[in-house]
């Protein structure tokens, strides 16, 4: 039997706030995650009196914030012109997270390229490393959500920052959607970043550049879709082997749904529920 909590990114629900925490709870989650970069909870929306309240609210359901949620879009961390702003942008929202007792904030820097040499990871290792620097200083983690690039690629790059501020969320689904890296053994190469995993499932259905595929290039060609998410247990994602690396490396962190497509969220999210109770052997 495997022990990980089940948590919930909230936004699935595509309901209200306070709708959602009690929808988490109602389908037997442990925690929840939210988005963090705009409107109601984003930091500036945010009066150290609703944060209060907003704690509250999560823990009279019997919850626990697992994460939240500070992908800024557009790029991630790729433009050295805008990083200045994204970055202290960045840290308003860990500082967020840990008003609301959680120290991970999740996000997507951009694609890390293979080569040290590309410009592109200079600029991603500049940013970071101010990131990485401050979430030390508050005993924080800043994930790094998988599937940009190889498990490899990942690691060399995080290994260059000296520093665990800036760790991993693990989409197993990102992985196989789109590198085509096994989760499993993604799971051995990154288990000294590993902070936080989402639970999601999917399917490559041809090979596309990740460069293209999360637009840090252009492809002229137009093209078919080139993966596909799909509920949790239908997909590419081999959950035994999977939530047993995990147990291996002694990661003890939430399995967080992400559910970002179908016509009925709630039912999709109690699926999800199931299947990981299943196979936790709960």
């Amino acid at each position: 039997m495997f022990q990980f909590p089940i948590g919930v990114i909230i936004d699935g629900f595509r309901t209200d706030i306070r709708s959602a925490v009690a929808l988490a709870a109602k389908v037997g989650a442990k925690g929840i995650q939210v988005y963090s970069t705009n409107g109601d909870m984003a930091p500036e929306a945010l009066t150290p009196q609703k944060r209060r309240e907003f704690l509250d609210l999560v823990q009279g359901h019997g919850l626990t914030i697992a994460a939240l949620c500070g992908d800024l879009g557009d790029g991630g961390f790729t433009n050295p012109a805008k990083n200045p702003a994204r970055v202290e942008r960045s840290k308003r929202i860990l500082d967020l997270a840990k008003d609301l007792e959680t120290g991970v904030v999740t996000t997507h820097i951009g694609v890390v390229p293979q080569d040290k040499a590309h410009p592109r990871f200079g600029i991603l290792q500049e940013a970071c490393g101010a990131l990485a620097e401050y979430a030390d200083s508050l005993d924080a983690h800043f994930a790094i959500e998988t599937g940009p690039e190889t498990a490899a690629t990942l690691k060399t790059f995080l290994d260059s920052l000296g520093s665990r501020g800036v760790a991993v969320n693990l989409d197993p689904a990102n992985f196989v959607m789109v590198t085509g890296d096994d989760p499993a053994g993604a799971v051995r190469t990154l288990r000294d970043y590993i902070v936080h995993t989402h639970a999601k499932d999917g399917k490559q259905l041809y090979y596309r550049d990740p460069e293209e595929v999360y637009g840090m290039v252009q492809s002229h060609i137009v093209t078919s879709p080139s993966y596909q998410e799909v509920p949790l247990g239908e997909g590419q994602v081999d959950w035994p082997a999977y939530l047993a690396a995990l147990e291996h490396i002694g990661y003890t962190g939430f399995l967080t749904i992400e559910r970002e497509v179908g016509d009925n969220p709630l039912a999709d999210i109690e699926h999800a529920v199931r299947f990981l109770l299943e196979q936790l052997g709960a």
